[in-house]
């Protein structure tokens, strides 16, 4: 797909583009926000719940692998998803995806480890638009809040979507050198209606994190359901949208065009600014947190695997 660079170059440049403009515009009202110590404190939890986000999101991926059929002996998946997410952020975003791929392997061979990394944010995609639901109407929105939770869900619909990602990140993944990839598909009937719960709750909580951005810098209106709804299509969209690499600019340019006419611009900006700067943190300190108790640790490593 020769074109799907160019695209996303393209996605990029305009969300940041347009933040740009925003971050311009607001300028001096943003310099005139200052947070006291109890807005620090809102932060700082924000900071603890975004991460422990990361943990729930991991439970849930080790439990989709269970779903697909498979338990990797001797592999710590909980700590793989959390060290290997850091990887996210660097150009290309897939080496996350990379270091999956290439750890699980030789456990449950390329085809099924690509299913499973493919199929995560896909979920997370299907819990976050159903919490579309508690937004109301929205224009029309809430009528497509079922629909990826159909897709994915129904063997029918998601085997020939799955195949398809399968095809297009294989291509990726064997350029960054993960050898030859066999396409596998899930070959499950039914849904992984275990993981999608799981993810569900990671959303919530991953919301409950940028809830304390809100409090920390005042933002009460409107309702905190109008918040979950808008942060909910805002994450979807940096999944889903191809852009920089953690959804960085997708996810801050979504939220400002669905909330910025009825919401304080300098405010709202300064949310999302906190709200990205505490999720990479979290990322940072997470993949710190699991490479250093690898280190001086090595026999207290992660037995998730073994673990029902």
């Amino acid at each position: 797909m020769p074109r799907l660079p160019k695209l996303k170059h393209l996605i990029t440049l305009a969300s940041l583009s347009f933040i740009g403009v925003a971050l311009a515009q607001q300028g001096e009202q943003l310099r005139r926000i200052h947070l006291d110590a109890i807005g620090w404190c809102w932060l700082f939890l924000g900071l603890l719940l975004t991460g422990a986000s990361i943990l729930i999101n991991a439970l849930a991926w080790r439990q989709l692998l269970r779903w697909l059929g498979h338990r990797p002996e001797g592999i710590a998946v909980v700590a793989l998803f959390v060290r290997s997410n850091l990887l996210k952020y660097l150009p290309g975003g897939i080496w996350h995806l990379v270091e999956r791929v290439r750890v699980l392997r030789p456990q449950i061979d390329a085809g099924p480890a690509l299913a499973g990394v493919i199929l995560d944010p896909l979920l997370i995609v299907a819990a976050a638009s159903l919490l579309l639901l508690f937004g109301g109407w929205q224009n029309g929105l809430l009528l497509l809040a079922p629909v990826p939770l159909v897709l994915l869900m129904l063997s029918r619909f998601r085997e020939p979507i799955l195949l398809r990602l399968e095809k297009a990140k294989a291509r990726q993944l064997e350029d960054a050198g993960s050898g030859p990839l066999q396409l596998s598909g899930s070959s499950r009937d039914g849904g992984p209606w275990g993981p999608l719960l799981i993810e569900l709750g990671f959303v919530l909580v991953r919301f409950s994190g940028f809830a304390c951005c809100l409090m920390a810098f005042g933002m009460v209106s409107p309702p905190l359901n109008i918040w979950l709804a808008a942060f909910s299509m805002a994450y979807a969209a940096g999944l889903v949208v191809p852009g920089a690499p953690g959804g960085l600019g997708v996810f801050e340019a979504t939220l400002l065009l669905r909330l910025g006419e009825g919401v304080a611009e300098a405010p709202l900006l300064a949310v999302v600014l906190s709200y990205r700067l505490i999720s990479t943190a979290a990322d940072v300190l997470l993949a710190a947190g699991v490479s250093l108790q690898n280190r001086l640790s090595p026999d207290l490593r992660f037995r998730d695997s073994s673990v029902d």
